[in-house]
């Protein structure tokens, strides 16, 4: 039995513009992704020496670098206490911000509300960039996982 020109070729077509609309999101999220694993010993001598400077009795877990905004940034994961901590330098090998997850109960009780508030609080760390310090939490709610920050004082900041 033979085809007409336009049997087939919906579907067909469609098969396509799906399979090239995956392959454009992928490529998007990967050029999107700036962090590259890398081994402690190709950081910057700089970073290197910060970092060991900073570790206070942590081992280190692993190593990254990042570009954002076109600035490149080494972190640095380290564990302490049997607490994640993970270490931010430029890349001359300043401190930028740290990371550490700490209990719910740990956090000043208006950051404790705000997250409650957003759903069920499965991790909290606080972030120290500078003298500032800000919370980021992820909860579930309706059977979803977000991510929420807040400043120490409970309000909404960008995460």
């Amino acid at each position: 039995m033979a085809r007409s020109c336009g049997e087939g070729y919906v579907p067909l077509m469609r098969t396509h513009l799906l399979a090239s609309t995956v392959a454009v999101l992928a490529s998007a999220s990967l050029a999107a992704a700036s962090d590259t694993p890398i081994a402690f010993k190709q950081l910057p001598a700089s970073v290197q020496a910060a970092a060991m400077a900073h570790l206070e009795g942590g081992t280190i877990k692993g190593a990254s670098k990042e570009v954002e905004k076109g600035q490149t940034f080494y972190e640095v994961e380290t564990l302490r206490n049997g607490h994640t901590r993970d270490l931010l330098f430029d890349a001359a090998g300043q401190l930028v911000e740290v990371e550490e997850a700490v209990t719910l109960e740990a956090v000043p009780l208006p950051v404790r509300k705000a997250l409650e508030a957003q759903g069920a609080v499965l991790s909290v760390e606080s972030v120290t960039r500078g003298a500032t310090v800000s919370y980021e939490g992820v909860v579930r709610k309706n059977g979803k996982r977000t991510e929420v920050a807040v400043a120490a004082d409970g309000t909404p900041s960008k995460p």
